[in-house]
């Protein structure tokens, strides 16, 4: 199989409403894991993160020991399982938001789990509260499906992306809020006060997301404003010349409105190695970072080759 056919296509339009649907269940799932988990810098106690069989929450502590939540695109339904040995799912089939909302909750219930959640979607404009969204309701297995497989390849890049950096850098994982997965870097030093604020979002919240210097690099799934899937790459603050550095590949451009790099997905997909190609927009948008922000590189990077070919640690060729 060619490398450009092991990537799903991602149509936005087609698939908008079932991904509207998608990302308010994550919401639900995510908001669960905010509560449950203890604060980690920069809200990293509130992502998903990708599995073998679609997303899931990670091990999360309740009155009775753990418990998680997964999102399975394989057999198509919601997991929850507890170390007292508790198990129940949810098919995931079309069914409105406020449907997903109370079934959940109905089985959580019967865990013996006791938590409750802000019942308001965030970073969403003009969002309706879970438990009456009725108008959310499409659930198409197959795009799901393309979805994930999507967000495995993704994935993996993200993560041989990450090894080339021995200062801080946050895991591969996945944003419910704004239905993005992401990857930063940060230079060590503080950055100015973040001013931004998201819909439903404590402006507290983005500027401890934000302080300190990042260089940061995620995948977005898109909007009806822009229906394509795209890849990004900013650097809080934004250095003077940033928007000016040369990147890779030549489909890559930088947005004035975003204030930020950006790389659509079907330029990744069509590409003859998607792989090497979502690689080097990861690299050379980092590079314009770094360089332009002065980062002291010598002390933040590292090649770790040495230690993959000494111990026959996994290569991909």
């Amino acid at each position: 199989m060619a490398q450009n056919q092991a990537w799903p296509v991602l149509n936005y339009t087609a698939w908008k409403d079932t991904l509207a649907t998608l990302h308010l269940w994550t919401q639900i799932v995510g908001k669960i894991r905010l509560r449950k988990m203890p604060w980690l810098n920069h809200s990293w106690h509130v992502t998903l993160y990708v599995n073998p069989e679609g997303f899931g929450t990670g091990s999360m502590p309740y009155q009775h020991g753990i418990f998680s939540i997964d999102f399975n695109f394989v057999e198509h339904e919601l997991v929850v399982i507890t170390s007292e040995g508790g198990k129940e799912k949810i098919p995931l089939q079309a069914m409105t938001v406020a449907d997903f909302y109370h079934k959940l909750f109905d089985i959580i219930g019967k865990l013996d789990i006791d938590v409750k959640i802000t019942d308001m979607p965030s970073e969403i404009p003009a969002a309706i509260p879970f438990p009456t969204d009725t108008v959310h309701q499409s659930y198409n297995p197959a795009q799901v499906e393309d979805f994930w497989q999507a967000m495995v390849r993704v994935h993996s890049v993200f993560t041989r992306f990450r090894t080339g950096f021995i200062g801080k850098a946050s895991p591969v994982h996945f944003f419910w809020g704004a239905f993005d997965m992401a990857v930063t870097r940060f230079s060590g030093r503080q950055a100015p006060e973040h001013n931004g604020q998201m819909p439903n979002m404590p402006k507290l919240v983005m500027q401890e997301a934000y302080s300190h210097e990042v260089s940061s690099c995620g995948f977005w799934l898109g909007s009806d404003q822009y229906p394509h899937a795209v890849f990004y790459s900013y650097a809080y603050p934004v250095p003077a010349d940033f928007s000016q550095q040369p990147v890779k590949p030549a489909a890559a451009f930088f947005s004035p409105e975003m204030g930020e790099f950006m790389l659509n997905y079907e330029d990744v997909q069509q590409s003859d190695d998607p792989a090497a190609t979502l690689h080097d927009f990861l690299q050379t948008t980092y590079e314009a970072a770094a360089n332009t922000a002065n980062w002291d590189r010598q002390q933040l990077e590292c090649d770790l080759s040495h230690y993959e070919n000494t111990y026959g640690c996994y290569r991909e060729t």
